[in-house]
């Protein structure tokens, strides 16, 4: 099969597009065949060498988890009634950006309601999105500042937070993001890469700071989004797409009674919440959770797409079409 392949820790130029093994599913396994997989923000960091302590690989790999395509085979123990669906989940371990990848049998069918690449583009950002949503404390009526807000999960953050009657202060980086913003659910929104940006949102909030941060940037943006946090509020520091988790004080955060969520209650395998890839395309097809999808790559450049969120010229989702 053919499958981008991370040959060695590096730049995006270190993705190749190689002749790799058919892999075979083992017991417990399924075979899918990849149409369309998602690019996420942390696999160009894992790409790079960053985030060892959180995902064990080492190159030569293939990347990507969330997938969508037709099941061709199955191992012992799986169903053949699974042979032939269309569905959506994701691969064991990595593996996604190939024409075949091996997954679980936690997979959902995705229904006549949604087509495959809205599937996929909502799947693994909307599976954390909604992990965020039931950590957090109830939005209806607080001031919910949302960073990053223009990125795949970012406006589906927005989203939720809208619809569950939230006050939503969006931040982003330039003008078209923030129309992007305002145009999924922001009440306000304010360009961060301009100085003393965090004033704006103590503005915004009577000098009070944000009742929950649903914090997406990381790095010294992250850094100052946790100063706007009202004593006894909410903060998740889930994104890093600034070359690292937002940094907070630990100290000061437990003085003011601050809520602080990171990346290892987000994981699938970490997490405590109760979300399911099944009520993660239930939610998509009932209106709550509804993808940006910006580009769309092919297998020859994904290299191309890991560019572009590194750049961070995308506006909403970035998608692979394998097949």
């Amino acid at each position: 099969m053919r499958a981008a392949v991370v040959t060695e820790f590096g730049g995006p130029d270190v993705i190749r597009t190689q002749d790799w093994p058919d892999p075979a599913p083992a017991a417990g396994e399924v075979l899918v065949e990849v149409a369309v997989t998602d690019i996420i923000f942390v696999e160009t960091a894992i790409r790079s060498g960053r985030h060892g302590g959180f995902f064990d690989v080492k190159p030569p790999y293939v990347p990507g988890n969330s997938l969508g395509g037709r099941v061709r085979a199955v191992g012992a123990g799986v169903p053949d009634e699974w042979l032939g669906k269309t569905v959506v989940g994701r691969s064991i371990g990595f593996g996604a950006h190939a024409e075949l990848a091996l997954t679980t049998t936690d997979l959902i069918e995705v229904p006549a309601a949604l087509d495959l690449e809205t599937a996929v583009a909502v799947f693994g950002d909307g599976f954390t999105a909604l992990m965020l949503e039931e950590l957090a404390p109830p939005m209806q009526g607080k001031n919910v500042l949302i960073t990053a807000s223009a990125g795949g999960m970012g406006l589906l953050l927005t989203q939720l937070a809208h619809k569950a009657g939230a006050h939503v202060i969006a931040a982003a980086r330039g003008q078209e993001k923030l129309d992007l913003s305002k145009a999924q659910g922001a009440d306000l929104t304010i360009d961060y890469s301009k100085p003393r940006w965090e004033k704006l949102v103590l503005e915004a909030t009577s000098g009070q700071g944000a009742d929950i941060v649903f914090e997406g940037a990381g790095g010294e943006l992250g850094a100052t989004a946790f100063t706007v946090v009202k004593d006894c509020g909410w903060f998740s520091a889930h994104g890093a797409p600034s070359g690292g988790f937002a940094a907070y004080d630990a100290a000061e955060a437990e003085r003011r009674g601050i809520t602080v969520k990171g990346i290892l209650d987000l994981r699938a395998d970490t997490t405590t919440t109760g979300v399911t890839g099944a009520e993660v395309i239930k939610r998509a097809v009932a209106g709550d959770l509804v993808p940006v999808i910006d580009q769309i790559y092919d297998l020859d450049h994904l290299a191309d797409a890991h560019r572009a969120l590194e750049n961070r010229t995308l506006r909403g989702k970035a998608l692979l079409r394998v097949s």
